[in-house]
């Protein structure tokens, strides 16, 4: 399983940066298949130009907090490349560290506040207000 400083070791290795949107593409083929039937108005983010769908799973630690988890799916190959960077980041964690999380700086650490359109910087602050 890929983490986030795995993520960052590899776009230090990457200095082109056409090298490191290939390389967000290929994390966004790991993402796990998000079934047909979330597919829908419910899981549809809104503020994104392209196609995004967010289901959130609900669980609870042995202590009996809760831990959410998030499936997503996107049309758009590099959405799909953000979105595997925010799930390693976002998901699979208790509800109180997501919200501790802030997800746009690290994008931001990661040099996509310079190399993202404002679009798609849009879709990414809708897909983490999503979360959050």
């Amino acid at each position: 399983m890929t983490t986030i400083d795995d993520i960052r070791d590899n776009f230090e290795l990457l200095e082109d940066w056409d090298d490191r949107y290939r390389y967000v593409i290929e994390l966004g083929r790991t993402l796990k298949p998000l079934p047909d039937a979330d597919h829908n108005a419910e899981n549809k983010v809104n503020g994104c130009t392209s196609q995004v769908w967010l289901a959130r799973q609900l669980a609870r630690s042995d202590a009996g907090e809760p831990v959410l988890s998030y499936l997503g799916d996107s049309d758009a190959h590099i959405v799909r490349g953000l979105m595997a960077i925010l799930l390693t980041l976002m998901s699979d964690r208790p509800a109180k560290d997501i919200l501790a999380t802030d997800a746009i700086q690290v994008f931001d650490e990661l040099g996509f506040k310079e190399h993202l359109t404002p679009q798609r910087s849009n879709g990414l602050r809708a897909m983490v207000d999503r979360i959050r």
